[in-house]
């Protein structure tokens, strides 16, 4: 999973904005082969807890819980691309799409069980994502 901080976020499919966000976090997330409702839950805790906010004094010190940050969630299998051999990108590492789906769902289930605003992509669909990254602030998370 790709975390960033940002001022704001929106996610267009076929030219109509489907979600957007303010002041909060984008989360890019690929789900691969082996993946489990566990980690789901681990990384959503992660992902609601991690200090990454400013204080007053300008240190990252506040979680999205402690700012009330909006999230928007990401489906992206392209995460998982092997790109070691050849000029095109394998995607066997990613699981197949029915329980990528069902597990990328349970992971936003998992963000909203902390009184978040937390908001999706389009499972599957070509999107285009505007990302205004603040900071810049970009974590990659693995569990």
């Amino acid at each position: 999973m790709v975390l960033q901080r940002v001022k704001q976020s929106s996610v267009e499919v076929e030219g109509k904005i489907v979600n957007e966000i303010g002041e909060g976090m984008v989360l890019l997330v690929g789900v691969k082969t082996g993946d489990s409702e566990e980690q789901a839950k681990f990384l959503a805790d992660k992902c609601a807890n991690l200090r990454i906010f400013e204080d007053q004094e300008g240190k990252m010190n506040l979680s999205a819980v402690d700012v009330k940050a909006e999230i928007l969630v990401v489906s992206q299998f392209t995460l998982y691309a092997d790109t070691q051999k050849g000029r095109r990108p394998s995607f066997t590492g990613a699981l197949e799409p029915r329980e990528a789906e069902r597990l990328y769902q349970k992971f936003v289930d998992f963000l909203k069980g902390y009184s978040l605003t937390v908001k999706a992509g389009v499972f599957g669909a070509k999107m285009l994502v505007k990302i205004f990254n603040s900071g810049p602030v970009t974590l990659i998370l693995e569990n």
